[in-house]
């Protein structure tokens, strides 16, 4: 029994192997896996099952279908299609058009949220208004006070009749079992995101439906970080809940449309391609907005080449704000390189994590590596950094649910807003000049003076950063 033990596990390492060689993947994550599975062939075929597939050959959603969903979109709002883009920013939207069939719209009326109370207070008042449906999209949709509030106007919209659909992660929601079946039980449409039939053993476990969608009947959308829960409004012990969200009003809500479409798809299996989803959309304001998916199973990294692009192409200044500092190479370099051609590239970020120890001890890994080419690391001390924002030159910006980090870029299922609008660019500058007033500059000589323990903690974390 033992040798026909050994035997199949040996057909399956060359298996592995195989797969893994002509998969043509980067040759050093493709070197790392296959030392792994020779020098530890049993718990390395259970890492790899778990974390090592490649997804890209899946998809949330047929091409096909994608493509019924846009023609929608374009059918009702096509003359808002921006040719052009304003600001000179059109190989960026190229980018995204190509990479993830996004369209930026003109003609969007855009309101952006530092604080989650005036975010769910606008929210409240755009769900009571309400006629036909709700589509509620979060990573994280919890049962605390928020969350009941919220909930219970679902509840009182599904029971006047209008549709509400809610989704959300499921592995981020383990615990929420009876909060959602509370609001089944009360006519709202629940679907869990990639649900967990045998937690933590199966492939799509360290996947993460990270967006946060709102589309109120097709002509109001929210997008951003915030999710749905209490310390995003009484904060946490180190003080205040810093994030940043995005009210739209205008024809680019159709495309914020799609994306949940796509997810709901993903999740209940129902096509809904209606064109009450996508009404016709009068210009409300002057905003030209993009907006971006990425996942896992998709081709590009989509909201990773579009962040990467953005700061490239940036001529003075690149300010960006996350809760994570755990860049892929590229992302990396391309801030690297741009701040040593001179551009202004300035970084705040938390010193300490909101879900323990490694994660913030890996972040701190990368800030030297940054601050040799002169990038700008500020730690935030205004209590918990959770914006995920980005804006050059006063000209384009980027507000969603992507963090600088590896998770996001490869793992997540992420949703960023692209803004190329001076008036919203100057405000998310003016936005990151407050919170760096309330942050600590970081220093290369002081940092390089850090205890070498600490050090090794750093460099041991970021080791096991991408599956946390």
């Amino acid at each position: 029994m033992r040798a026909l033990i050994q035997i199949l596990t040996v057909l399956a390492l060359i298996s592995v192997i195989t797969v893994l060689v002509s998969q043509n993947r980067y040759p050093v994550r493709t070197l790392a896996w296959i030392l792994i599975l020779i020098l530890l062939p049993g718990l390395g075929l259970v890492l790899y099952f778990l974390f090592g597939t490649n997804k890209k050959s899946n998809r949330l959603i047929s091409d096909e279908k994608l493509d019924m969903l846009k023609s929608r979109s374009i059918r009702a709002n096509g003359d808002m299609i921006d040719t052009e883009v304003p600001g000179g920013h059109r190989d960026l939207a190229t980018l995204l058009y190509m990479t993830n069939k996004s369209l930026p719209m003109k003609g969007n009326e855009l309101e952006v949220f530092t604080d989650f109370d005036n975010m769910s207070q606008a929210l409240i008042r755009d769900i009571r208004q309400a006629r036909d449906h709700v589509n509620f999209e979060f990573f994280k949709f919890e049962d605390d006070n928020i969350g009941h509030r919220i909930a219970d106007e679902l509840i009182a919209l599904s029971r006047r009749g209008v549709e509400v659909r809610v989704t959300y992660d499921a592995a981020a929601n383990l615990t929420r079992v009876r909060f959602y079946r509370y609001l089944r039980k009360a006519g709202v449409r629940v679907k869990a995101f990639l649900p967990l039939v045998l937690p933590f053993l199966s492939t799509n476990d360290t996947y993460r439906n990270h967006r946060k969608i709102v589309v109120i009947d097709g002509k109001i959308g929210y997008v951003g970080g915030m999710n749905i829960a209490d310390r995003y409004s009484i904060g946490i012990r180190s003080g205040d809940w810093r994030d940043t969200h995005l009210r739209i009003e205008g024809p680019a809500v159709s495309e914020l449309q799609t994306a949940f479409l796509v997810d709901w798809q993903f999740c209940s299996k129902e096509f809904l391609c209606e064109e009450r989803f996508y009404p016709r959309i009068e210009a409300r304001g002057g905003s030209c907005v993009q907006i971006a998916t990425s996942g896992p199973m998709d081709e590009w990294n989509v909201t990773m080449q579009g962040i990467i692009r953005l700061v490239t192409q940036a001529k003075r200044y690149v300010y960006l704000e996350s809760p994570y500092f755990i860049p892929t190479e590229p992302v990396m370099m391309a801030l690297r390189n741009a701040a040593l051609s001179g551009v202004d590239v300035r970084i705040i970020i938390p010193y300490h994590g909101d879900r323990g120890i490694i994660v913030p001890l890996a972040s701190r890994s990368y800030v030297e590596e940054a601050l040799v080419a002169g990038v700008k690391i500020y730690f935030y001390n205004g209590g918990y950094m959770h914006s995920k924002t980005s804006v050059a030159d006063d000209s384009v910006a980027s507000i969603g649910s992507t963090n600088l980090d590896v998770r996001s870029f490869e793992q997540n299922f992420e949703v960023n807003a692209f803004i190329y609008d001076p008036e919203v660019a100057v405000q998310l500058r003016e936005a990151f000049l407050k919170d760096q007033a309330n942050s600590r500059e970081v220093s290369l000589e002081g940092w390089r003076q850090r205890p070498r323990w600490e050090r090794l903690k750093e460099s041991v974390a970021r080791l096991f950063s991408p599956i946390l």
